[in-house]
């Protein structure tokens, strides 16, 4: 039985978007099974981390992520629709959230399913990879489709979403266990792994416990 790797992630992470290369490449290059564990993005679950006075937080990001894609060779671009509504001169968050619940309960339905890393690397494809409209023209249906998901069967699931809400809370408590706050984090035998640019610190970690394939 393969040994389990929570992946702790986010719908409006860029670097979550550029972890998922690495994040597949880890099931085929070791004997693990990744976990998709979706959180809430740090903006909903603490709105003072990127407060006007911690405005360096964000101006930093957006000149990282940037680079960091255009090094992957990623195609890159900030989503339209952001998918969560915040006043970016401000930073304060809308009280109304059309889209991140519904794509972060969908990440748990999808998970549920066995198809969970395979959703969150369609759909940040899709946001992050320069998608106009991504909400719009069947795109999440097409992105769904793709990773072996029928997403209008994925809505009817969540449309009680006590369940899927209780889940993201217990990803969000499990996250916090583990020893960190932000996405994307690998967790493995309680060990923290954040960031896209610490998957090979990872990968040493399951060499050294002998888990590599072949």
């Amino acid at each position: 039985m393969s040994t389990l790797v929570d992946l702790f992630w986010s719908f409006r992470s860029p670097y979550s978007y550029l972890a998922m290369p690495g994040a597949c490449k880890l099931e085929q290059d070791f004997d693990v099974e990744l976990r998709l564990r979706p959180v809430l993005p740090l903006a909903v679950r603490d709105p003072v981390f990127f407060s006007p006075d911690n405005l360096k937080r964000a101006k930093y990001i957006r000149i990282d992520w940037l680079r960091r894609a255009e090094m992957l060779g990623m195609p890159h671009a900030w989503p339209s629709p952001d998918p969560i509504v915040q006043d970016m001169q401000t930073f304060k968050i809308a009280a109304e959230q059309p889209y991140i619940h519904r794509l972060t309960r969908l990440g748990v339905e999808a998970e549920r399913r066995g198809q969970g890393i395979e959703f969150a690397r369609e759909v940040s494809h899709l946001l992050f990879g320069g998608t106009r409209d991504w909400h719009l023209s069947g795109h999440l249906a097409g992105a769904a489709q793709r990773a072996g998901l029928d997403l209008a069967a994925m809505d009817a699931a969540i449309a009680e979403p006590a369940g899927h809400d209780a889940a993201i809370d217990a990803n969000q408590q499990a996250l916090a266990a583990v020893g960190h706050w932000g996405v994307p984090t690998f967790g493995f035998e309680g060990e923290p792994f954040f960031g896209e640019d610490r998957i090979d610190t990872l990968r040493w970690r399951l060499r050294q416990r002998g888990l590599q394939r072949g």
